[in-house]
C-alpha cells in the first residue's frame, strides 16, 4: 500500500491584515510627476480620497535589509495624493513578494460597465448623488449618465463591454441600434480593440436602417453621400464575414505556425543543414533566423 503524498503547502500573496505604515517609511518606485499629478484621473483620486478616504490600499513589500521600511508596488498616485494631503499614515496591504511587474503592468483597471455597476450600488445603499459626484470629481449630469450607461444596452453586448474602456459617447451610438446589430458592433470592437467614438460613429454609418432603432432619422454623417454609405454597409457585412472565418480557422492556423516555427527552429540549429542554406540557399537562411528569433507569433 502506497503512502499518500503530502499535500502541497499553499503560500499566501499577501498578509491576511491590512496594517498602518507611517508614509515616511514607504519607499516608491518612481517620483509621481507635476504632469501626472494634473491630469484627470489623479484629481478623480484626489476628489475620492478627501471626501471618502482612501478606499484601495496601498500595496507594499517589507524591505529585507531593513524591515522597518517597505517597497510601494502598486499605489504610487495615491501614495503622493496622501503625502500632498498632509497625511502621515496610509492603511496598506502587505505582499510577501516584492515583484512589482504584475502590480503595475498587468494590473486590471475599472471598466466602463464595472464603475456604472459601483454607482448604482451606491445609490441603492443611500449614497447621496452629490457626493458620489464629488468623489468621482465630475458633474451630477454626468454621473446620472454613467448610471444609466446599460439604458438601451441589450444584455448580450454589455457581456462583451463589461470589462472594456467603452467611452459614454460610444454607448449612446449602440443605442441607436437595434439589439442584433449591437451585438454585431460590439463583437466587431473586441475583435479590432477599438472602443473609440469614432470607430463607433463608423459602425453606425454602416448600420442598414432597418437595424436602426430610428430609421426615420438620418444618421449623422457630414461629407458623406448617401452612395457612400451604401458602400460602407456593403464593406462592414463583407469585414463581418471575413471575421467570421478568421475565427474559424484561427486556432488550428496559429498551432500550425507554431509547429512550423518550432521545426525551423530545429532545422537551423542544425550546424550541416545551417550550413548548406548559407552555401545553395542564401536568400532563405535570413527569412529562417528571423522567424526563429521572435518570442512570440502574434497576429
Amino acid at each position: 500500500m502506497t503512502r499518500p503524498k503530502p499535500a502541497k503547502q499553499v503560500c499566501l500573496a499577501f498578509e491576511q491584515k491590512l496594517i498602518w505604515v507611517a508614509l515616511d517609511r514607504i519607499c516608491p518606485l518612481y517620483a509621481v510627476q507635476k504632469d501626472t499629478k494634473e491630469t484627470v484621473k489623479c484629481i478623480q483620486i484626489s476628489a475620492s480620497i478627501r471626501e471618502i478616504g482612501l478606499v484601495e490600499p496601498l500595496v507594499v513589500a517589507q524591505d529585507r535589509s531593513e524591515p522597518d521600511n517597505y517597497m510601494l508596488l502598486d499605489g504610487h498616485l495615491r501614495h503622493a495624493i496622501l503625502l500632498d494631503m498632509g497625511e502621515e499614515y496610509a492603511l496598506c496591504q502587505i505582499s510577501t513578494d516584492d515583484e512589482a511587474f504584475t502590480y503595475n503592468k498587468r494590473i486590471s483597471r475599472l471598466a466602463t460597465i464595472q464603475e456604472h455597476k459601483m454607482i448604482l450600488m451606491a445609490v441603492r445603499r443611500g449614497v447621496p448623488e452629490e457626493r458620489l459626484a464629488r468623489a468621482l470629481n465630475i458633474n451630477i449630469k454626468t454621473l446620472q449618465e454613467k448610471r444609466r450607461l446599460l439604458d438601451g444596452i441589450c444584455p448580450e453586448a454589455a457581456e462583451l463591454l463589461k470589462d472594456k474602456q467603452v467611452t459614454l459617447t460610444s454607448f449612446r451610438i449602440l443605442r441607436k441600434m437595434k439589439p442584433l446589430r449591437q451585438i454585431e458592433a460590439a463583437e466587431l470592437m473586441v475583435t479590432m480593440n477599438k472602443y473609440t467614438v469614432n470607430y463607433a460613429r463608423s459602425l453606425l454609418a454602416a448600420t442598414p436602417e432597418g437595424q436602426l432603432i430610428n430609421p426615420n432619422k438620418p444618421k449623422a454623417s457630414k461629407g458623406v453621400s448617401r452612395q457612400q454609405l451604401d458602400l460602407m454597409e456593403r464593406e462592414s457585412a463583407n469585414l463581418e464575414r471575413e471575421l467570421r472565418l478568421v475565427e474559424d480557422t484561427y486556432g488550428t492556423d496559429h498551432l500550425d505556425l507554431v509547429l512550423a516555427r518550432g521545426y525551423v527552429s530545429k532545422l537551423i540549429s542544425n550546424r550541416r543543414i545551417a550550413r548548406y542554406l548559407e552555401l545553395h540557399h542564401t536568400e532563405f537562411l535570413p527569412e529562417f533566423e528571423k522567424l526563429t528569433e521572435s518570442e512570440s507569433l502574434t497576429f
